[in-house]
């Protein structure tokens, strides 16, 4: 039993997209899907399927410096706070706390 099923690009659509993409490249999948009147998941998935998508490089860097947050809560004890309840607080939160209580000691 066979089934018709309409493609999702056409052999011009397909064509623009491989000339935008090769233009434009990852980083501008949103004005390429706007272009082509398609989602950025449906871009992506035929440049995937193609053969031609490469995905953006993930950064390398690391994302926080310093101390931890279970360090800095182990400093609130040793200053003679009790961090009981500041667990769910950001890190930059409970260093500016840490600091006011430095400051005041």
């Amino acid at each position: 039993m066979a089934t018709n099923t309409t493609p999702n690009y056409t052999e011009a659509q397909v064509e623009q997209l491989h000339n935008l993409y090769a233009e434009l490249g990852s980083a501008n999948l949103e004005s390429i899907a706007e272009k082509l009147g398609k989602t950025v998941r449906s871009v992506r998935a035929k440049l995937v399927r193609d053969g031609l998508y490469v995905a953006p490089e993930k950064s390398t860097t690391a994302k926080s410096t310093g101390a931890s947050k279970k360090e800095i809560l182990r400093e609130f004890e040793s200053t003679g706070f009790d961090p009981a309840g500041l667990e769910g607080a950001t890190k930059e939160a409970l260093v500016r706390i840490l600091n006011h209580i430095r400051v005041a000691n």
